[in-house]
């Protein structure tokens, strides 16, 4: 197993960051497309559906993704579109995690569906659009997440448990704890305080700061700390909501992964869960 995940890491890297670092956004925001399109035929598989609808449900997706990018929308201010999605996203999460597990499967399966197809639609938005506005912002937001995700991983299997009783969501994702939310969005915060600090060494020491335009320094400079320090932590909660959410999905469908499309490590979605809400969340707070 640790084989496969290493191999297939390897392998999406080699991929992903030249198309990442490529002097424009065009072939990153193909390849993201890709992948999105997998995470909707995913979605698909999850809710019940058959091989052939889950492949139409790909194809809107794709379709949704690439009008969007013919009309434009990368290069427009989106503010009204990622305040919904925002809020959304917010009320949705909450509403989904207090059902728990039995809630999911009342949803008409239109409804879930149709939901499951504008998240991932609005991801690969954001994530498009904050290719083109800069790959510093982009990278700050995913390694946002990513961060989150190690850091509390290492703290609920350090810490778990020594000083909160209750689990996270144990009907949803048992071995979650609040020790590791908690160091989750330590981590982050720090992450947030290096770059930051090598920002400005950069800029001071003059010429290219590759540092520069990251979600951090833009919310540092546009809000002020304490907006930039709540907003850390709320990106960091609502990662663990995008986590918890398809924990739960998978929970009704009775399955341990999304698909085994990424050997070793599940499926896209399993990859670009806690992204689905921090992405649009995150493109939310630029706007502002």
């Amino acid at each position: 197993m640790l084989k496969q995940r290493v191999i297939t890491a390897i392998v999406l890297l080699a991929i992903l960051l030249p198309a990442l670092f490529y002097r424009s956004p065009e072939p990153f925001c193909a390849l993201a497309l890709v992948l999105i399109a997998a995470g909707a035929w995913e979605w698909g598989r999850l809710n019940g559906c058959k091989q052939a609808v889950s492949l139409l449900l790909a194809l809107a997706c794709v379709l949704a993704c690439g009008l969007s990018w013919y009309a434009g929308l990368l290069d427009q201010s989106l503010r009204l579109l990622w305040l919904a999605a925002g809020a959304a996203w917010v009320v949705a999460g909450a509403w989904l995690l207090r059902q728990g597990v039995p809630g999911w499967s009342r949803l008409p399966k239109a409804l879930r569906l149709g939901g499951g197809l504008i998240a991932l639609w609005l991801a690969w938005l954001a994530l498009a659009q904050a290719r083109v506005m800069g790959i510093n912002l982009l990278l700050s937001i995913m390694l946002l997440v990513w961060v989150a995700d190690i850091a509390a991983y290492f703290a609920g299997r350090t810490l778990g448990g020594r000083f909160s009783k209750s689990k996270l969501a144990p009907s949803i994702s048992p071995g979650k704890s609040w020790e590791g939310v908690w160091g989750g969005m330590l981590g982050v915060l720090l992450l947030a305080l290096l770059w930051l600090a090598l920002d400005r060494a950069q800029a001071q020491a003059g010429g290219v700061n590759i540092f520069a335009g990251s979600l951090y320094a833009r919310l540092w400079t546009q809000q002020g700390a304490v907006v930039l320090l709540l907003a850390l932590v709320f990106l960091a909660a609502m990662s663990v909501v995008g986590d918890l959410v398809e924990s739960l999905i998978k929970r009704s469908a009775g399955v341990k992964d999304s698909s085994a499309l990424l050997p070793g490590h599940g499926g896209v979605l399993d990859r670009v869960d806690a992204l689905l809400p921090a992405l649009p969340l995150a493109m939310m707070l630029v706007s502002l």
